[in-house]
């Protein structure tokens, strides 16, 4: 019920979310080694690195904090992201001038560095350490820039069918879109935090359709590499989501603290 209460927003939890929301992603952030203390707190880190910004595939890697610097505890496994490739995100980074940026409805995965959200699925509960909210056939995140509640994931059945009108994404695909099982289990990317209209919105971990299938610009696996992935996350360890194309990763990499090389096998 608590995970639920958290997606399902009463107009009175609306007001003070929109009130409050995270930092903004502003040009005023830090750069350089202070950056990286945008995410100090971070004990564990998934690292998705693309081969450039086009490319709509990469690789996937989780490390822990290993005193200063990172250790990885999974080999590398393939992913796929957005089948425009990958834009600069607002998260937790600095704001980038120099690339393409993420907006709704271009296809591109955000680049940069990003909290992470509830887990969600078909399944009444799952094995992880994330906060897990369950999904009905009411649920539905919320893609319509012009909506009070753009980039949040509410239950119809709360909020009003009104509200979710023009939503192209119900979160029990398996219900509105013939058995699809890319939301079966996954988690959000809490890209777009404070819900920018137009930013780009509905940013999950999800199971992909088939293997190399790339999506509408989500980061998506095979489904036991999921269930690893949950498994393994705890929110009381503060992860962190990192998407940069190699030749970023390769410019920021040490102002940002992000593994090294030779951190990258187990």
């Amino acid at each position: 019920m608590a995970s639920e209460f958290r997606f399902a927003l009463s107009n009175l939890v609306l007001a003070a979310a929109l009130a409050i929301g995270l930092p903004a992603h502003a040009s005023s952030s830090p750069t350089g080694p202070q950056a990286a203390s945008a995410w100090r707190q971070a004990q564990q880190l998934i690292l998705v690195i693309t081969p450039d910004w086009d490319a709509s595939g990469g690789r996937m890697q989780t490390f822990e904090r290993d005193g200063e610097s990172w250790r990885a505890t999974e080999p590398p496994t393939p992913v796929t992201v957005g089948r425009s490739g990958a834009g600069w995100g607002r998260g937790l980074h600095p704001a980038q001038a120099i690339g393409p940026q993420k907006r709704e409805g271009d296809g591109k995965a955000p680049a940069g560095v990003f909290t992470l959200g509830e887990a969600f699925g078909y399944a009444a509960q799952h094995d992880t350490g994330l906060v897990y909210a369950p999904m009905r056939g009411s649920h539905y995140c919320i893609d319509v820039p012009a909506s009070p509640l753009y980039n949040r994931i509410v239950d119809s059945d709360t909020v009003g069918a009104a509200v979710v009108a023009g939503s192209t994404e119900p979160m029990r695909r398996d219900l509105h879109a013939d058995g699809d099982a890319r939301y079966k289990e996954g988690f959000v990317i809490q890209h777009n935090p404070d819900n920018v209209s137009g930013a780009g919105s509905c940013i999950f971990a999800h199971l992909w359709k088939a293997p190399g299938e790339s999506t509408a610009g989500c980061t998506a696996m095979a489904e036991p590499v999921m269930d690893r992935l949950l498994g393994w996350l705890d929110e009381k360890r503060h992860p962190v989501f990192v998407l940069l194309p190699e030749a970023e990763y390769q410019r920021l990499r040490a102002d940002w603290q992000l593994p090294t090389s030779a951190e990258a096998t187990p």
